[in-house]
């Protein structure tokens, strides 16, 4: 009796875990919309690494055939890190590049973090000023309030002063943490500029 109960309790346990395993669906590749919105966030690595590494091939794909930008970059950081493949910084810091010169600013972004910090690559910060300039002109409010914070830490040109001003005096943002950085920002900012300059930034983002 006891063994018919065993086999009994091992064919449910063997059971279940068929049941278990045939549930596993394999992870879809992320849409261009919803991978640029993991970069924004920067949840991009965590996100592979949550989906258990399953799409290393179909990113690495994505990024050396098709050379689609976002995926350029997706593949570069995995690259830079080491997450999910072997750390390859050199490489890394290369597919970043190339993301950024085809006109993706999360990428102009990062790297001008990274060159501004001496992260990654030799400190390079007015190298890193040119990735946040053009970053901050297609809008990414990210790489805009880091260029305010290198300007008024004494970096960079006064002539960049009023566009940046500018772009932070017409940002929008629910964060209220991101809000009072830029708040903060222009306050450093209008310390630096005369205040026709001032009055002369504080005009529509489309004018």
């Amino acid at each position: 009796m006891f063994r018919k109960l065993a086999l009994l309790i091992s064919f449910l346990g063997f059971s279940q875990m068929s049941f278990a395993q045939s549930e596993i669906k394999a992870v879809q590749i992320y849409s261009q919309d919803e991978l640029l919105r993991l970069i924004n966030r920067n949840e991009h690595l965590s996100r592979v690494v949550l989906d258990d590494c399953q799409l290393v091939q179909d990113i690495e794909a994505r990024a050396q055939v098709l050379k689609i930008p976002a995926y350029r970059f997706l593949w570069g950081d995995m690259l830079a890190w080491g997450v999910c493949v072997e750390a390859e910084p050199d490489r890394g810091v290369a597919f970043m590049e190339d993301a950024a010169m085809q006109g993706l600013a999360p990428a102009m972004e990062q790297l001008g973090r990274y060159y501004a910090a001496g992260r990654l690559v030799q400190k390079d910060v007015e190298r890193g000023i040119i990735y946040l300039r053009e970053a901050g002109s297609l809008g990414n409010l990210k790489a805009q309030i880091q260029l305010a914070e290198l300007f008024i830490e004494g970096h960079g040109s006064p002539y960049d002063y009023e566009d940046t001003y500018h772009w932070l005096y017409n940002a929008v943002t629910g964060d209220e943490e991101q809000h009072q950085q830029i708040a903060n920002c222009m306050s450093g900012l209008e310390e630096l500029m005369h205040p026709k300059i001032v009055r002369r930034a504080r005009r529509p983002l489309d004018s």
